[in-house]
């Protein structure tokens, strides 16, 4: 056989493997062994070396093949043929989901998906299978209650090699049927009714209150009576030790003793890796199948995990002071039921410790950096604080009086506007085995596509939030109806909306209000000498949650608040 017929066979069998592979998307190792390491010796062993030499003929088969292989799932990717094509987007985007991997390395997620909807429109495919779609109309039949189920990226972000799919099927994180959510979010909405949510408030109370004293003994002890202190450092160690006593009746005590733990590292070093990972799910399986690898990628994240667990088994142990998140998650009420598997239980509890934490220390460290940048801001909002709450009189405490405060609550939607916790992540995809889901009237979206609703870059539209959507301005809330103001609250989705929101939001909402409340009675702030405040921004990093940098500022007492 010439050398020729030999190449010429070589793609045919690499067109045979990406039909093969088209069809079936195998991602377990085996198969990938069979397609990329078996296919192109195939040629070989039919007919023999093509040429004299067996290194030039082991070589001319292997690259006939890839190259054939990849030049296939580019035409195709690219043809009138696939479903996507009439959409615009990036030609990177379109041949490859690793153009996202390498977006997503360098944290600016956030920023990339807004350009590319400033040039391409309100419909871009940034994936071979994948939309993003900025369109309010659209948001109910996408993630609201006519929406889809969570996309392929929750398959993505699985840290747990003996995480098997009937117990991500299983949890309220992972869980992409409708149904099976709906079962897993049960004991969850059970803990955030309105009089599960009020039993947490002394916990709240406790942990703000020493937030400030933690604080004031800083200034105290400080030179002048000033204290330098990375804040978003410490309203990390808050939200930590806040989530601790709620999900575990205690667990952390970071404001204390500080992190001897390192849990705050562990956190982002774990959660960095899976947000690549998240784009190419499959890459778990062949990860997960050398243990060596997968405690290279995620070993860190399995240190936090351990930690977490430790505190889980610890309170399972115990009765508790009040009812807690595990109380509710293991169902330890409902006497005529029967309890979830304790692992469910015990990973849930720890993914509700990383999400409950984050979330609320980078809103809580957004609207410290705004307040410092806006000073006309810091002065109203401390007004309307100190017009409630007379200072001396009372801590800013009362929740009741707390969410009827209009300006800290417009101030707070402002920064949950520009600063979302989940900034671009939002993915749904249609039920598998259902052929396909329809958006409004118009637009259907195939089975196997997944489509993103990014609150980044609907918080930021002009069409919806104007004039200046870049802009910090908490009073575009109180006049949302003058002509001249646009605020769409549809396409207000820092929670998300619809059957998979965010379960936490009151909670999360009343420790905002709060912490805020009394941080602006209690000090006197400004930036750090030598601080440039633009590097705030400039650190926060999309990891589908958001990484941050430090914050250094100089903390006084009010001199009539001591």
């Amino acid at each position: 056989m010439s050398s020729a017929d030999s190449l010429v066979l070589a793609s045919v069998f690499a067109s045979t493997a990406y039909l093969w592979f088209k069809k079936l998307e195998p991602t377990d190792p085996f198969s990938l062994v069979v397609l990329l390491g078996v296919g192109p010796a195939l040629p070989i062993a039919v007919h023999g070396l093509p040429f004299t030499s067996i290194v030039c003929s082991v070589f001319a088969s292997y690259a006939t093949y890839y190259i054939s292989l990849l030049l296939l799932t580019a035409l195709y990717r690219l043809s009138p043929l696939h479903p996507l094509y009439k959409y615009p987007g990036p030609t990177a985007g379109k041949l490859s989901k690793l153009w996202l991997v390498y977006k997503s390395s360098r944290g600016r997620l956030n920023e990339y998906f807004k350009q590319v909807h400033e040039k391409y429109g309100p419909i871009v495919r940034l994936g071979p299978n994948e939309l993003s779609i900025v369109d309010d109309t659209l948001l109910p039949s996408i993630i609201g209650t006519q929406g889809m189920p969570k996309g392929p990226l929750w398959d993505g972000r699985r840290t747990n090699r003996n995480m098997d799919m009937d117990f991500i099927k299983a949890n309220l994180i992972g869980a992409r049927d409708l149904k099976q959510h709906a079962d897993a979010r049960k004991s969850w909405n059970r803990a955030f009714t309105s009089s599960s949510v009020k039993t947490y408030e002394p916990i709240l109370i406790r942990r703000t209150t020493q937030l400030i004293d933690e604080l004031r003994t800083k200034c105290i002890n400080g030179k002048g009576g000033r204290a330098h202190v990375d804040l978003a450092l410490w309203l990390g160690y808050f939200s930590l030790d806040f989530m601790g006593d709620f999900v575990f009746s205690g667990a952390f005590e970071l404001m204390r003793d500080g992190d001897k733990e390192g849990l705050v590292p562990l956190m982002e070093a774990g959660t960095y890796i899976a947000a690549l990972t998240q784009h190419i799910p499959w890459c778990l399986d062949i990860i997960s199948f050398s243990p060596t690898l997968f405690r290279l990628a995620f070993g860190k994240m399995k240190g936090l995990g351990e930690f977490a667990f430790r505190q889980a088994i610890r309170r399972m142990k115990e009765v508790p002071m009040q009812s807690d998140l595990m109380y509710y998650l293991n169902e330890e009420g409902q006497m005529d039921s029967n309890p979830p598997p304790a692992p469910l239980v015990l990973w849930s509890a720890v993914i509700a410790v990383i999400a409950g934490s984050d979330g609320p220390a980078s809103a809580l460290s957004n609207a410290v950096y705004e307040l410092l940048c806006n000073p006309q801001c810091f002065e109203r909002l401390r007004a309307e604080v100190d017009s409630a709450f007379h200072p001396n009189a009372g801590e800013p405490i009362n929740t009741a009086r707390l969410s009827r405060m209009e300006y800290l609550n417009a101030f707070i939607n402002e920064v949950l506007r520009l600063h979302p916790p989940i900034a671009t992540c939002l993915q749904r995809a249609p039920t598998e085995g259902s052929g396909g889901h329809m958006l409004g009237s118009s637009i259907f979206i195939p089975e196997g596509v997944a489509v993103y609703a990014a609150p980044y870059v609907y918080q930021r539209d002009p069409r919806y939030f104007a004039p200046d959507p870049d802009r910090f301005w908490p009073e575009r809330w109180l006049l949302a109806k003058d002509t001249d103001i646009v605020v769409n609250t549809n396409a207000y989705i820092p929670f998300s909306i619809g059957p998979a929101n965010c379960v936490g939001k009151p909670l999360a909402l009343i420790q905002l209000r709060m912490v805020i409340a009394y941080f602006v009675q209690a000090f006197d702030v400004c930036f750090a000498e030598g601080y440039d405040k633009q590097c705030w921004e400039t650190e926060l990093r999309d990891y589908f949650i958001t990484h941050r940098g430090s914050l250094p500022v100089i903390l006084t007492p009010r001199p009539s608040v001591r």
